[in-house]
């Protein structure tokens, strides 16, 4: 006997704007129009650099770290729009993995900043390269080009300080793993900011390595949060335990569902397998009953609504009794001690 349920009672899966309620829809809009925001700040950013980046090697990678930037809030705001189609035939479980595969694209930008910046600075400290900072001239006085690298860095870093908090704050609201990772791309922007302010001011007082070096120190955290977020995302997209929203642990939700089955009278034991499909859970509980009698339809319904109770993030529920749980047990929560 097996019970299944969507959210609200459907017996079908939904599509994934179905799956949240009130309060997680009002989350996802702010977050849209964060993205938005986000594209336009960029566009502008990636503008302004390219106008006043010159020769210097920081202010380059600075330029090529916010043009990879935009791949982020792009990945998010069409992954926003798949999950909104329901399950067809060919997509029985719905279009919610799309949340998983922006993920990887995110996590892949990061990468990808992290290593070119870091090939780059390495080259050029070991070429002893000496990047140029001459004077430019603007409404007839001269001045050194390098005040004018520093003012656009500091104007620019400031949209990606305030944007990166918010989604972080989002991100912990939806589960929502891409707009965490571009919180993490926003950082290494305004990050990148500050060390390219650095390297040009090391220029200016003839230190021709601190350009490099700046560069350098902060393409290495960059290459750890992307390492992080590809693994994640990997972990995501092949059908690993469930974690939280940042990586940082498994998830807890797996071990109340198993919990909230055992404090049910007929069940003598029970086990979650939980999968992350982006913003909601799919869930499967297996159950093995007291004596190992079959319980009543009813008595597996009503589990299966008070499971449902647990958690927005739990949208498909299948309860499955079984005579006795698989003696190497591999899916139980690993929270279960």
């Amino acid at each position: 006997m097996i019970a299944e349920k969507g959210d609200g009672g459907e017996e079908a899966t939904g599509s994934g704007d179905d799956a949240l309620g009130e309060r997680q829809r009002a989350v996802l809009r702010r977050a849209i129009r964060l993205e938005w925001i986000t594209l336009g700040w960029m566009a502008a950013t990636v503008a302004l650099v390219a106008l006043v980046a010159g020769q210097s090697q920081a202010m380059r990678a600075a330029w090529a770290e916010d043009m990879l930037s935009l791949l982020p809030p792009l990945a998010f705001l069409v992954a926003t729009r798949r999950i909104r189609k329901s399950p067809d035939r060919q997509h029985p479980y719905g279009f919610h993995r799309s949340i998983g595969v922006a993920h990887l694209v995110a996590a892949l930008a990061l990468l990808t900043m992290g290593g070119y910046l870091s090939i780059d600075s390495v080259i050029g400290l070991v070429k002893v390269e000496r990047p140029p900072i001459g004077l430019t001239v603007i409404a007839g006085h001269t001045v050194w080009a390098g005040w004018l690298m520093i003012l656009v860095m500091v104007v620019t870093s400031i949209g990606p300080v305030i944007l990166g908090h918010k989604k972080l704050t989002l991100s912990e609201q939806l589960h929502d793993k891409v707009l965490f990772a571009d919180a993490d791309m926003n950082k290494a922007d305004w990050t990148t900011a500050v060390a390219t302010i650095a390297g040009v001011l090391g220029v200016g007082v003839g230190l021709w390595w601190a350009d490099g070096v700046a560069a350098l120190i902060v393409s290495v955290s960059i290459l750890r949060d992307g390492l992080k977020n590809l693994r994640s995302s990997i972990r995501g997209l092949t059908d690993a335990e469930a974690r939280t929203y940042d990586d940082a642990e498994p998830h807890p939700l797996t071990l109340r569902i198993e919990q909230r089955a055992e404090q049910t009278s007929w069940v003598r034991e029970a086990s979650a397998r939980v999968r992350d499909e982006g913003h909601v859970f799919h869930v499967e509980v297996f159950v093995v009953p007291h004596g190992g009698a079959r319980p009543p339809a009813e008595d597996v319904v009503t589990l299966r609504d008070r499971i449902d109770e647990l958690d927005w993030k739990v949208h498909d529920i299948v309860i499955a009794p079984v005579d006795e749980l698989p003696p190497m047990q591999t899916f139980r929560s690993t929270l279960q001690t």
